[in-house]
């Protein structure tokens, strides 16, 4: 890649000169380095073929939007567009002269070294951040009518164009859209999504994309070259990845690795100077973690705790390391990056051959809410520690099919067995007690009597519900929750016929409930019927006589070899729910006929 000559190098003709012994002041590697051409641009080949096709063809646009995170070459790019439109260069030995626009810009033209100093009277640079209002836009529309200087073409290049209040972008926008033939805009923002749509669709759109590890650390390598340092391969990796596709981050975190070990930079020094975990040993607590070994995580992490590397890098990059393994697993070939040490690739290659796609998902999810536990966390060492601690016991949990397996649970193998499996087993704590009954059931709600009429179609005569059964399904279908309850749960049938209920009421019922029930059962049915409660003698509610079939058929199950291996298998497990092809199967019925369903207590508390 060609590098533009240092900046100390060209220094501006209208600078005064430094005194005389003294050292030119230092530029950062960021400024030192910064592209002046698009030759010079790394990472962003698909914009650069659209401008170079577009400045071929003679279809310039009058305004261009880049967007990007920080550091991958917005304003930079704004700069080179502003020296391609104003490209100029004299006839000189042979060479014809260049007087338009071009983006073939092998040297230095008449104003290229201004525009890339920022000192160009045509080239008008300002940052919204700072000049956020209707005033600041209208300085630039009034300036817009006067021709350029110097240059062919005045360039406005505003900066964090996002930050405009509304009427700023208002004000701009019949400019933007219109403006004279010898003015050019150009915008930069790393927030697109608050730029208003009216000013984007009067805008060619350019997303500047993340740098790739892998190029970023050969463009660091040839700058650490350039400055005559030597730095090992870890070390450039670990910058990379720790710039997160950013080449001004990368090119700061350099300087701070020059200045920190000199002209030999060692990963050794630059973990210590970036307080990250060694690769190594978070792949060797990885290991640990998950092959159960809580005790040697927790020696493991502390050891780095202590070393000086911060308990949410470490999980962060548990985290990486879990995803690496996981590409491995499914997408070996896109896996491979030469931002990856030997040791990585070798190593990562073996977790995803020795653990399962469900046993990173779960990884991964325990994992990533382990960061945002610790980006919160007051103890960040002891949060980190439960997350250890929660990703060992998921570990050694093996997903269902693999648990099956071990027990022998094949389905025609289980069913020639006659075994009953629950449709529902779930790891979570036993099933609290029901509550007690409150000292005093509520009364059922008086509907108002419109309310009444408007339920109130009656059957037909002869149409009684001949069951109690039929009764509470009439409730039902009245729409009258509170009374279809009350009568599974309150009452205690003693005698039913159609036209006559005597029931024992159960304990903390509502005593209104015969005069209640009388009242509705009139008004639904035209006919009058007669309700008592006595003192003794009832059967048992519907709700209890259903709770206690559930027991026996659950009491059934516990008691069959395969389910109680099942349960012993998943401690803390319980039988939620029982169902067969129909709620009413008994116990007994061939697995063939139910179906079961298991639920990994990791993955509820998880989730």
């Amino acid at each position: 890649m060609n590098q533009e000559p240092p900046e100390s190098e060209a220094p501006s003709s209208s600078a005064a000169p430094p005194p005389s012994g003294v050292a030119p002041a230092y530029r950062v590697l960021a400024r030192k380095y910064r592209p002046s051409s698009f030759a010079d641009l790394i990472g962003q080949e698909p914009m650069v073929r659209t401008l170079q096709n577009a400045f071929d063809l003679d279809r310039i646009h009058q305004a261009y939007l880049l967007t990007g995170v920080r550091g991958v070459g917005k304003t930079t790019t704004a700069r080179i567009l502003a020296r391609a439109f104003n490209y100029e260069l004299p006839e000189k030995d042979g060479r014809p002269a260049v007087t338009r626009p071009t983006i073939h810009m092998d040297e230095l033209g008449v104003h290229c070294q201004a525009i890339i100093e920022s000192r160009h009277v045509d080239v008008l640079e300002m940052d919204a951040a700072s000049h956020t209002g209707i005033d600041d836009v209208r300085e630039i529309i009034d300036n817009a009518r006067y021709r350029p200087v110097m240059a062919r073409t005045k360039v406005y290049i505003i900066d964090e164009v996002h930050m405009l209040s509304k009427a700023a972008f208002n004000g701009l926008l019949k400019t933007l859209e219109e403006p004279p033939e010898h003015v050019k805009f150009i915008f930069a923002t790393t927030e697109i999504d608050k730029v208003p749509v009216t000013v984007r669709s009067r805008c060619q759109r350019f997303d500047l994309r993340r740098i790739d590890a892998a190029l970023l650390s050969e463009h660091l390598r040839r700058i650490c070259d350039l400055e005559g340092v030597s730095i090992e391969a870890e070390a450039l990796a670990m910058i990379a990845r720790a710039a997160e596709g950013s080449v001004r981050d990368s090119l700061s975190l350099l300087d701070q690795a020059i200045a920190h070990g000199g002209a030999s930079i060692r990963a050794e020094d630059l973990r210590a100077m970036l307080g990250v975990a060694d690769k190594a040993k978070v792949i060797d607590l990885f290991e640990a973690v998950m092959a159960g070994d809580i005790a040697a995580a927790l020696r493991l992490l502390e050891d780095q705790y202590d070393g000086g590397a911060d308990p949410a890098q470490v999980v962060q990059e548990l985290a990486e390391f879990t995803h690496l393994a996981t590409r491995m697993k499914v997408a070996p070939d896109t896996a491979e990056s030469a931002a990856l040490t030997p040791e990585e690739s070798r190593r990562g290659q073996a977790a995803a051959d020795r653990l399962s796609i469900p046993v990173l998902s779960r990884a991964w999810q325990i994992l990533s809410k382990g960061v945002e536990e610790l980006r919160s966390s007051q103890t960040p060492l002891a949060a980190a520690d439960m997350v250890l601690v929660r990703l060992a016991h998921a570990a050694e949990l093996p997903p269902l099919d693999e648990a099956l397996r071990r027990l022998g649970l094949g389905a025609g193998q289980a069913a020639a067995r006659g075994a009953v499996a629950p449709q529902s087993v779930r790891a979570s704590p036993a099933p609290a007690p029901r509550a007690a009954a409150p000292a005093q059931a509520t009364r059922l709600a008086e509907p108002s009597p419109r309310a009444l009429q408007a339920t109130a179609a009656p059957v037909p005569r002869g149409a009684l519900p001949a069951t109690f059964e039929a009764l509470v399904a009439l409730a039902a279908e009245k729409r009258d929750a509170l009374l279809k309850i009350a009568l599974e749960s309150q009452v205690r049938l003693v005698r039913y016929e159609p036209g006559r209920l005597e029931f024992e009421l159960a304990p903390n019922g509502d005593p209104q409930l015969a005069q209640t029930l009388m009242q509705r059962l009139q008004l639904w049915t035209g006919e009058r019927w007669m309700v008592s409660v006595v003192k003794s003698g009832g059967q048992p509610t519907l709700s209890e006589r259903r709770e206690a079939k559930e027991r026996e058929r659950r009491s059934g199950l516990e008691a069959d070899p395969v389910i109680a291996s099942v349960l012993a298998h998943f401690p803390g497990a319980q039988i939620i729910a029982i169902r067969g092809k129909d709620n009413g199967d008994a116990a007994g019925a061939p697995l063939a006929d139910a179906e079961a369903d298991y639920s990994d207590p990791v993955d509820d508390n998880d989730d």
